[in-house]
């Protein structure tokens, strides 16, 4: 196997960011590697237009919030035919909801990719889960740089343990030199130099150091704690320089100055080794145990620095067998006592800097280069031994599954919203205000607009997300805790509850809201009705009400994950339907009802998503079983969809109705396969979604469309003799979820 062609993709110098510093020295070390027999180019992840002055390896540059040019940067390496792409991956430096851009470039890469994993978290959100569980299924290898990074990827995302490998964070090769070599040409000749480095910015924890400068200096007169480093590009954008002026003061306010210096710059790597080389002692006092690597703690420790730090998780790794000294977070007396105590014992200091320089010799980047090789080969000769086009999930694939589809046409759902909301029946093509308005659609309109904006990114949809969120905070009953359902046009309410089905369709709704709104005010309203909605849900007896709630569950925990009170209902609900599925189905009836109704796709939809999210294959096959025994049942002998009729439905031991079919139902099962593809990787799924859209299009039991292209509206269903000439809400808001859904899967923008 020849390795000719390294492409790493990851943010670039002059990019003031640890990852582009990573990204440097990795390239330099991959082409020392190959030793001449292949060279390494660099696509760089820009954060400003025009991006940055950089070097001439960087060959692409992908602006972060631009879609379009993680495509073009995947078919540029597809065209040049590069081995293997090495991925840097960060949330942080991609664009989309948590980083979910990156999906767009991976997913359309012909070679192997490599993907080395700087954050993993051990509490993600589920977009956060979902986003690596994927990145880790479309990569061939994934890099983890500590031994806790790689059993959170088994433990917490399920990623199989032969996928993951281990090597260190890289650092140069040093001499072991005594510090008085470099403090001399810094001016810093007769001080005991304290050193912390890295860009600036809230949890960092320099103010704990800097309240243990006073007892330090007490014991040590001429101790200087040296922070080197800018204030981070991002935190500057979003808050000034807040953070550093804070730390300034602390340090007038203790009297300190003469024993505590700022470098505010970002250091070339001679710089950094000069300042590195002149610590006596290294300080890490970070906040936060989680986190699984540091840049600048590998080099100190690679340097032969003495380190005192927190017990975050990489520093318990690096610093055991007495390679350097834990304190508690958040505790400037222990910082000051242990600090003090090793510039008292110098044996004891140089001792521990020999122990921490001896076991850095394994961490010098030509050796780290090495073993990057060793494995793009290995991921190149299995993928020569065992072909595959572009992957499962390749964007290739997914578009030849599901084909060319209509563009969203919005003019009906416009035409059908007042400012209400959106009006539930209509004649023909005209809104009938004698019905009025219902929750229901009003959910569903809410979703609709949603994915809307989420696909397009386009704020057209912005006011009709009020509206539809305003009819919400009207229908909540604050006494019962309720969203009511049924209104009449005048604006009066028909009822004081409405049904389970309908209020966990609210949670549908504003759950999906939650993780799409347009703005944050909106999003602050949706997870406000969304909060006041949930505590009901627990005494739902509905298997229907349980399923709707799980999605609107998964797209608020999407974005406030930590929440653990909805962790717990999502998981509760979760278990709820799997066992309602289990006690009710057999060989012949794999269902979790005796009747067959209405809305079906959802209660596998719903199951399916659940095992994903908890990582519960017995819920996924369950779920996928059913949906496959549902498909079944909806499977004409020609082979196209014919829905279930509601004027008697299917019963367990008893005939189907044919007619009157719904589009909700065929929605529901556009949604469902969707999720199965997702759950399951399996490209029929999406074969399909496709199939189920079609019935919309024509193919149904009559060969007559109902999607009007004209209006944008959609009939509400199929009768005997033709097709309902009205276009409601309901049906149309079921044409354009299922539309929407399968446009995500192919080209979120």
């Amino acid at each position: 196997v020849n390795l000719n062609t390294i492409a790493l993709v990851g943010t670039q110098l002059p990019r003031q960011c640890g990852i582009a510093t990573f990204s440097n020295d990795l390239c330099g070390a991959l082409s020392s590697a190959m030793a001449g027999r292949g060279r390494v180019v660099a696509v760089a992840m820009d954060d400003i237009d025009g991006g940055y002055p950089y070097p001439e390896r960087v060959r692409f540059q992908i602006h972060d919030q631009r879609p379009s040019d993680y495509l073009q940067a995947a078919e540029y390496l597809n065209v040049h035919q590069f081995d293997v792409v090495s991925l840097q991956h960060e949330y942080g430096i991609f664009g989309g909801q948590c980083g979910s851009h990156v999906l767009t470039l991976v997913r359309n890469l012909n070679m192997p990719v490599i993907t080395t994993l700087h954050t993993v978290l051990m509490e993600p959100s589920q977009e956060q889960r979902e986003i690596l569980v994927e990145l880790a299924g479309v990569s061939d290898r994934v890099v983890v740089m500590s031994q806790k990074g790689r059993q959170m990827l088994i433990d917490v995302y399920g990623i199989p343990p032969e996928k993951i490998a281990f090597i260190h964070h890289g650092i140069p090769s040093l001499d072991f030199l005594d510090p008085e070599v470099f403090q001399e040409p810094l001016g810093l000749r007769g001080r005991k130099v304290i050193l912390s480095f890295g860009l600036l910015g809230p949890g960092k924890g320099y103010e704990y150091a800097i309240r243990a400068m006073p007892l330090i200096a007490a014991q040590h007169p001429e101790a200087l704690y040296v922070i080197v480093g800018q204030t981070h590009p991002h935190v500057r954008h979003s808050s000034g320089e807040s953070y550093r002026d804070s730390l300034v003061n602390l340090v007038r306010e203790l009297r300190v100055e003469a024993n505590v210096a700022f470098i505010e710059r970002f250091l070339d790597l001679d710089e950094l080794r000069q300042y590195i080389g002149a610590a006596d002692i290294y300080v890490t006092p970070y906040l936060s145990p989680v986190q699984i690597t540091s840049g600048t703690l590998a080099f100190a420790v690679g340097n032969g620095r003495a380190v005192v730090s927190t017990p975050y998780w990489y520093a318990e790794e690096m610093l055991a067998g007495g390679r350097g000294r834990l304190v508690p977070f958040r505790n400037s007396e222990a910082i000051a006592e242990t600090i003090s105590y090793l510039l008292s014992n110098d044996e004891e200091r140089n001792a521990m800097r020999r122990r921490a320089w001896e076991f850095g010799r394994q961490m010098e980047w030509p050796e780290i280069g090495r073993h990057y090789v060793e494995l793009a080969l290995q991921a190149l000769e299995r993928r020569i031994r065992t072909p595959r086009p572009m992957g499962v999930n390749a964007k290739g694939l997914v578009r030849q599954a599901i084909g060319d589809l209509p563009e969203p046409n919005l003019n009906h759902l416009r035409a059908l919203t007042d400012e209400t909301g959106i009006i539930q029946h209509a004649t023909y093509t005209i809104p009938n205000r004698h019905f009025g308005y219902c929750t229901d659609d009003n959910a569903r309109a809410l979703i609709a607009a949603a994915l809307y904006h989420r696909i397009r990114q386009d704020d057209c949809t912005a006011l009709l997300i009020q509206h539809y969120l305003a009819f919400h905070l009207h229908a909540l009953n604050r006494e019962t805790g309720r969203f009511r359902n049924f209104m009449s046009y005048d604006r009066h309410w028909m009822e004081e509850i409405g049904s389970e089905d309908s209020h966990g369709r609210s949670l549908w709704g504003l759950g999906i809201a939650v993780t799409h709104a347009p703005s944050q005010p909106a999003r602050n309203m949706a997870t406000r009705l969304f909060l006041e909605g949930t505590p009901a849900v627990e005494g739902f007896s509905s298997p229907r009400a349980w399923a709707f709630s799980l999605l609107g569950l998964n797209g608020y925990l999407s974005v406030y994950g930590g929440d653990s009170a909805s962790r717990r209902l999502f998981a509760l609900l979760g278990n709820r339907l799997h066992e309602h599925f289990l006690r009710n189905s057999d060989s012949e009836w794999l269902w979790c009802e005796d009747v067959v109704t209405y809305d079906n796709g959802k209660l596998p939809h719903a199951l399916i998503l659940a095992g994903r999210v908890l990582n519960d294959q017995e819920k996924v096959k369950t779920g996928l079983a059913a949906l496959e025994w549902l498909m079944k049942q909806k499977t004409a002998p020609g082979g196209h969809l014919t829905m279930i009729g509601n004027a008697a439905w299917l019963a367990r031991r008893g005939e189907r109705s044919n007619f009157d079919q719904q589009p909700v139902e065929a929605m529901g099962l556009v949604q469902a396969c969707v999720e199965a593809y997702r759950a399951s990787g399996e490209i029929t799924w999406l074969h399909q979604a496709r199939r189920s859209l079609n019935w919309f299009l024509g193919q149904n039991d009559l060969k007559i469309p109902l999607y009007d292209p004209a209006t944008g509206g959609c009939s509400d269903g199929l009768q005997p003799h033709g097709i309902n000439g009205n276009q409601g809400a309901e049906s149309t808001l079921a044409w354009l979820i299922s539309l929407l859904s399968l446009l995500e899967v192919v080209e979120t923008k």
